[in-house]
């Protein structure tokens, strides 16, 4: 591409296909909105219920919409999901793996149980629903990947071992998924949100110690808004970062750097 081919409908996803797991919940609804606005019909695999509201929000904007219930730790679901979303809207375009768990103990009593079901959603579930993906997208020579990482792909993780080392894992599966997958023009990158105002923050938001050291530790000197993920993931998905490849890109206030 030469500078003067670029425009900004690079930004843009009309007629494309959007899968973001656990789409209709948390973080994950941000990026489902921000690829809708962007014109991206979306497909959402979700272990939580429906919701009939946030459909018509999505749907406000253009998108048609799909939910699947779907548990992702399951075998052969990551692959029901694939087949049900070309089913439905013809191609898998983006596929964005956001959904995820954290459960929080002392290192004593965090056991197998905790490590298992945190590796197996928050890992094994995203490569099997890359790997699944990457079927569909070599031969149709496109696709985007976007995998939710963590401030914790990068720290330590105090009373989360298995969320930790899920997400310093899915850093690594996004390098080398892009280092397979780059020659079939398939862009594989990582957001990692940082200190976010959620509904699973909201002890830490509550907790005036807590809360003041995030505060103080972010430059920006807040909370991120789920609104602030928006751009980051158009940007991904589109066009227009067709050569950034195998990058995990911070949205965290700067609370790296400090």
């Amino acid at each position: 591409m030469e500078i003067k081919d670029f425009k900004m409908d690079m930004f843009t996803f009309k007629g494309k296909n959007a899968i973001v797991t656990g789409g209709n919940t948390g973080l994950g609804q941000a990026f489902s909105l921000a690829l809708a606005e962007a014109g991206a019909n979306i497909f959402m695999p979700s272990i939580m219920p429906d919701d009939e509201e946030y459909n018509k929000e999505l749907q406000s904007r253009g998108a048609k919409t799909f939910y699947m219930k779907a548990d992702l730790t399951q075998d052969g679901v990551p692959k029901e999901i694939i087949t049900k979303c070309i089913e439905e809207f013809g191609s898998v375009d983006i596929l964005v793996n956001c959904a995820g768990m954290c459960p929080v103990d002392d290192v004593i009593n965090y056991g197998r149980d905790k490590w298992d079901a945190t590796v197996n959603l928050n890992l094994t579930a995203a490569f099997d629903m890359s790997h699944e993906a990457a079927k569909v997208m070599i031969p149709q020579k496109s696709g985007k990947i976007i995998n939710i990482c963590s401030l914790f792909s990068f720290l330590g993780g105090q009373w989360a071992p298995a969320y930790a080392a899920s997400k310093h894992g899915l850093a690594g599966l996004t390098k080398a998924y892009c280092d397979e997958l780059a020659q079939y023009n398939i862009q594989v990158n990582g957001i990692a949100p940082g200190y976010f105002k959620t509904p699973v923050a909201q002890s830490s938001i509550d907790d005036p110690e807590r809360n003041k050291w995030i505060v103080d530790h972010t430059p920006e000197g807040r909370w991120g808004d789920v609104a602030d993920l928006m751009g980051a993931t158009v940007f991904l998905a589109s066009e227009a970062s067709h050569f950034v490849n195998g990058h995990i890109l911070t949205v965290d206030g700067g609370f790296l750097v400090r």
